[in-house]
Parts: C-alpha cells; structure tokens; sequence
C-alpha cells in the first residue's frame, strides 16, 4: 500500500536544538488558538458590560477573530513561503498585540470588532508559519513524532484559553484578559527570534483576488448564520447573504482556478485523503468549540459557577489528550486511519449528546461526557494533523500549515454561529410568556433577566434548555459529516493500494 509521500529535509534548516523550536512554536500555538476559547468564558461579563452588545453582536464579538482567522491563514502561510517564515511569524505576535491592545481599551462594540480583527490577522500570520517554522527546523525521522506533539497542543490550547481566561477574568473584567495576551505576544516573539531558525524563501506571488473573493464568500456566510434569528431566516437581508456567499464561492473556484499562484489551488482537493483530512478537521472544531462557546456560559447560569469555576470546568476534556496522542500514530498503522477517525468522531459525537443530558446532574457525569470528547480529539488531531501535512511538498509548507489552520478556525467559526443561533432561537421560544410577548424579545440571558429578573428560575431553565439543544444538534452534525470524512479516507485507502 502508498503512503502519503514524505516532506524532505530543508537544506537551510539550521536548528540545533528542534526541541526548543517545538516548545517555541507550542507557545505560539497555545498563544492564538487559546484566545478563541477564552472570549467564550467572557461572554456573560462582556454580555452584562457598558458594551451593551445584542445577541448577534455578542456572536460577532466572539466570531470576528475567529473569521479573520479563518479567512487569511492560509494567504499568510504562503507569504511566509514567499518572505521567511519566521519574519512572517515574528510579525503576526506584533500585530497579535496591538489587536489585544486595541480590544482592551474598547469603549463601544464597533472597536471591540476592530481590535478583534486585528488580532485575528495576527493569529492568521502565527499559525501556519509556526508549523512550517517546526517542520523544517524537524529531522525527518522525528517530524511525526513532533507533528503528533503539536497536534496535541492544538487540542488542549482551547482548554487552556478556558482555564487561563477563568482564572484573567476572575480579577472582575473582562479586559483583564486582552491586557495579559498582549505582553505575552510580545515574549513569544522575543523566543522566536532567539530559538527559530530561518528557512528557504520561494519565490512564489501572492493572491489578492482570491483572498478577497474568499474573505467576502466566507462572511456572507456567517453574516447568513448569525443575523438569522434576528433578522428572520426568509429576510431579505439573510436570503441575500446566503445567495451571496454561493455566487462568491463559485468565483472563487474559477478565480483560483485562472491565476498562476493561488492561495488555495481548489485541485488540491483531487487528493482524497487530504480532501477527507480538511473536511475532518472543520468538523471536529465545529463540535469543540460550539461547545466551547456554550459551557462556560452553561456552567456559570446553570449550575451558579464562578467565571474561575467555569473555565476549571472544562479541565476533565484534555485528559485524553495529554495522555493519550502520543500513542495515536502507532494506532492508526496498527489498525488503519479510517477505523482510528471512526472511533473519534463516535466519541464526539456520543460525548455532545451525553452533555445534552448532563445539565441536571452531578458535576462527575458532566465531567466524564468531557472525557469522551477529549478521547475523540486525542485520537482525531493527530491523524488528520499529520496527514495534512504530508499531502503537499516541503516547498507548501506553509501553505499546508494554512490549510490546518483554516479548517479547523473556520469549523470554529461555523461552530460558535450555529450553535450560537440554535441556542438563541431555543432560547427565545422557552421565555416565560410575559417576556415572549414583548417587543423587542430578549435575545441573551443578561436582557432577559434585566427585564424579569423576578423570573430568573424560568429563564436560567430556558437557557439551559437552549444550551442543550445546540449541543444535540453539534452532535448530529458531528456524526453526520464524520461518517462523510470516515467514507473518504476508506475511499482514499483503496485508491493507494
């Protein structure tokens, strides 16, 4: 049977000591991939703050970085191919800064939105040069071991942005948490430039009409998920924003297809078991952090947590993780890739489902349900992770690095929209009667119980019974586009044979 053909060694690779580099990049890693978890623990503290943002802005708050995340990373691991990684890199931790700095001293929702978009170009520029940092500063014969590591890092940075952003958040505000990323930017950055090697440029252009084309196709589409509730699902506004976002993914295709340097050449999708791999990584960060944007706030209505206890609560997911990943790659030879994602997208989805039904119970059966989604992650990043990267030449790097990236920061995205506006719509159907009536009808917790707060048992009851109806349609999702992702790594496996 073929395997996935093997990076090869980077002639201007002059790491001496890769372990420092991985623990660099980790950093990085943790660094940006963290902060979409921690927003998540702030929404009830921005939700209740001089901000004032309604539900779809509350959304947009939390979706702004995610989406400009989403949108660029893959344009900036080609700019890191085209001007140095780690110049690439060093610049994306500055502007990761600056945006925390802008959003820490945001007086109304407009400068937040400013401050997070800039953050996220920051994140988008870190990512995927960071991994193409790590591959090539990797022996070989130590790359998948050390892809394995990152991977695993990926999977625990959200639980860290949880508990790091309980523990920043506890101090009463919520721009405590924007005021401490930013300096640890600034130390990241400080670490690569000591410990990171540099690595060969490629003269390959960039892609401005495609990532505009992009960017344009991928917001009509969140802007189609977010104002749904609000605007009403037939709005002009909606329909148009779906409609859109169709047409501009169709340019993009043909627009891709014409110049001579894409940003994502859409042929690459011809590689099955890459085509499978992206589409598995989208779905497993879609389940995760629509969980992610639900717990917190579910822990701390629901059971009366703490901001500290609820991003504690979230600590039982990564256990698999940290103990289990490294054993993952020797899984999957032994028993096939296809059977190994099976076995993780089962576990995500029973485990969504499970804390569907966990809501009433002890804190112990909710943590265990956390548990089978953190088995799921643990044997589903390495997988795809490595797979990934191994689809496309070292000369790609950075562009596989992006293509990691966008799939799991747009599952996230597409995760917090969803599962946001499947709860907001739960939500509002299971108001008391006195607040269902009104005009305009309370669309978050914080109104609600700023109208009726005599009424808070019913409307803590009917957040939670919106919470975990989101969680059951992530489940559903999860387990439907996984059987699509396990159908094409079978499908990809017979084709190498």
């Amino acid at each position: 049977m073929k395997t996935s053909p093997a990076i090869a060694p980077d002639p201007a690779r002059s790491s001496r000591h890769p372990g420092l580099v991985l623990a660099c990049v980790s950093a990085c890693t943790v660094l940006v991939i963290s902060l979409v978890a921690a927003i998540n623990v702030a929404v009830p503290m921005i939700s209740a703050s001089g901000l004032h943002p309604s539900s779809s802005q509350l959304l947009w708050i939390v979706d702004a970085y995610i989406v400009v995340f989403a949108c660029l990373v893959i344009p900036a691991g080609a700019a890191g191919d085209r001007f140095g990684r780690k110049g690439v890199l060093l610049t994306g931790l500055g502007t990761f800064a600056v945006g925390a700095g802008i959003s820490a001293i945001s007086a109304n929702v407009p400068i937040m939105l400013l401050g997070r978009a800039i953050t996220g170009i920051g994140a988008a520029l870190v990512l995927p040069n960071g991994l193409a940092v790590l591959v090539h500063a990797t022996a070989p014969e130590r790359r998948g071991r050390a892809l394995a590591t990152w991977a695993a890092v990926t999977g625990v940075a959200g639980i860290i942005g949880n508990v790091g952003g309980g523990a920043l958040l506890a101090t009463g505000s919520w721009r405590s948490l924007f005021v401490a990323v930013a300096p640890i930017a600034v130390l990241c950055g400080l670490w690569v430039a000591l410990v990171a090697p540099r690595s060969s440029r490629h003269s390959r252009t960039l892609d401005p009409a495609g990532t505009t084309v992009f960017v344009a196709a991928t917001v009509a589409l969140l802007i189609g998920i977010i104002e749904g509730p609000e605007q009403g699902w037939g709005s002009a506004v909606v329909v148009t924003a779906f409609v859109l976002s169709a047409a501009l993914g169709a340019v993009w295709v043909v627009v891709e297809l014409r110049v001579p340097h894409p940003m994502l050449d859409p042929r690459l999708f011809r590689i099955p078991l890459l085509r499978s791999a992206a589409l598995g990584m989208l779905v497993m960060f879609f389940g995760n952090f629509g969980l992610f944007y639900v717990n917190a706030s579910l822990l701390q209505y629901g059971r009366g947590y703490s901001v500290l206890q609820a991003g504690l609560g979230i600590l039982p997911l990564p256990l698999p993780v940290l103990l289990g990943s490294r054993y993952v790659p020797d899984l999957a030879k032994r028993i096939g890739i296809p059977a190994t994602l099976a076995a993780a997208f089962l576990a995500g989805a029973v485990g969504l489902y499970g804390l569907s039904t966990a809501a009433g119970q002890p804190y112990f059966v909710y943590a265990a349900w956390l548990v089978v989604i953190g088995i799921g992650l643990a044997l589903g990043m390495p997988c795809l992770t490595t797979e990934l990267t191994a689809s496309l030449p070292t000369e790609q790097a950075g562009v596989a690095g992006g293509l990691q990236s966008a799939t799991r920061e747009l599952g996230s995205a597409l995760g917090v929209a969803v599962v946001g506006t499947v709860l907001t719509a739960s939500f509002t159907q299971h108001l008391p009667a006195i607040l269902r009536d009104r005009e305009p009808i309370p669309r978050t917790i914080t109104q609600a119980l700023t109208v009726a707060p005599t009424h808070r048992a019913a409307i803590v009851d009917a957040f939670t019974t919106g919470a975990d109806t989101a969680l059951r349609v992530a489940s559903v999702v999860t387990a439907l586009a996984g059987a699509v992702v396990i159908a094409g790594a079978v499908r990809a496996g017979r084709r190498a044979i």
